[in-house]
């Protein structure tokens, strides 16, 4: 995304007209560092809750390892581009778009993993309050996946702009966790990035996996 954006509207409206100006093919793959992070900390599949889906690439790739994916995206034009996608290799059965402005409200229900990629938009958004409802969707012995940008890319709508990010251990303590929950990993690695025009950089990115532990009457 670049300077030129229009955010001076509502969420829904801003990212129809981001998601239909794409090309339908971007974001189809899966995150690099999701797929190791499940694979690491989850590889028994269950039910996965992908929240700002986009064109799906996390949500299928979880639904081709054998997990159950409610997919959210305030987008209609990429909840329709992720059930072709998921159609398009026999994965729909386990791959359900639902439109939600999380803003307002979220998807009802516990998952045994919940993911939250990249959570950054330039308009104005209740982060943190999303986050915190993230994790109370969280089953038991489930886990809570954030990967997020630490640093700014070349490409990034915020390049050029000053800006400071939390640290991984600073959004962790953002959520306001009980003793019920062990961070399974919790640090801020770079890595080479790569847009969708070729172009690569090296990143820093905060990397959260938090598991709710089983407590004394849960399941």
């Amino acid at each position: 995304m670049h300077s030129d954006l229009d955010t001076d509207t509502d969420s829904a409206t801003f990212w129809e007209k981001h998601y239909a100006r794409l090309n339908a093919n971007w974001g189809t793959k899966p995150n690099v560092v999701l797929k190791d992070l499940v694979t690491t900390f989850a590889p028994t599949p269950g039910t996965a809750l992908d929240l700002g889906c986009g064109h799906g690439g996390d949500a299928i790739w979880l639904a081709g390892q054998g997990w159950d994916v409610t997919a959210v995206d305030v987008s209609q034009t990429a909840l329709d581009r992720v059930a072709e996608g998921a159609w398009a290799v026999s994965v729909a059965d386990r791959v359900h778009p639902v439109r939600h402005d999380l803003a307002e409200n979220f998807p009802s229900g516990d998952f045994d993993l919940v993911c939250a990629t990249y959570f950054h938009m330039p308009l104005e958004f209740p982060r943190t309050e999303v986050l915190r409802r993230a994790a109370r969707a969280v089953a038991p012995n489930g886990l809570l996946i954030v990967v997020e940008h630490a640093s700014v890319a070349p490409w990034s709508w915020q390049a050029g702009q000053d800006v400071q990010f939390p640290t991984p251990e600073e959004v962790v303590a953002s959520l306001r966790l009980d003793e019920g929950w062990r961070v399974e990993r919790c640090d801020a690695p770079q890595r080479t990035a790569t847009n969708p025009q070729g172009q690569t950089a090296m990143v820093t990115e905060n990397v959260i996996v938090l598991r709710r532990l089983v407590t004394q009457g849960q399941n």
